[in-house]
């Protein structure tokens, strides 16, 4: 049998591997000769598609105070509250282990879903926690 606090933490596990798995499957990365290939099929010197597209290595871009920064805006306007400081742990703790997880070659662009997606993810997972809390709450007022 488990007990209560081992099954939040549990759940705490199971969350963050979950946000992990989708957060690597959403990237968009492309190793250097497959970018140069694409900007010279469409006419573009790799120099200008790098600034264009604003290019630099995965684990660069992922750990970055600007993606970080981004996902945590986004955070809070999808739940219209300033994000909690485990939520703001979270999100650098995930683009962390995510960064460090790409190969040193792959590259990809600051303009990405990656903030988008990753702040939908936690807004699925505050909105899960914090049904169940409202419930009991809601039960504990009508007692």
């Amino acid at each position: 049998m488990v007990a209560a606090g081992n099954t939040a933490v549990l759940r705490e596990d199971a969350d963050h591997a979950e946000l992990l798995a989708l957060a690597t499957q959403s990237l968009c990365t492309r190793t250097l000769n497959l970018f140069a290939e694409e900007s010279r099929l469409d006419g573009e010197s790799l120099k200008d598609a790098v600034e264009r597209y604003e290019i630099d290595y995965a684990w660069q871009v992922l750990g970055s105070d600007r993606l970080r920064d981004e996902t945590v805006a986004l955070l809070e306007a999808k739940l219209r509250q300033p994000a909690s400081a485990a939520q703001k742990a979270c999100v650098a703790e995930v683009l962390k282990a995510v960064a460090a997880s790409q190969s040193s070659d792959l590259l990809m662009s600051f303009d990405s879903d990656v903030p988008e997606q990753l702040a939908a993810l936690l807004c699925a997972q505050h909105a899960r926690k914090t049904a169940p809390e409202a419930a009991v709450e809601a039960e504990a007022a009508v007692s």
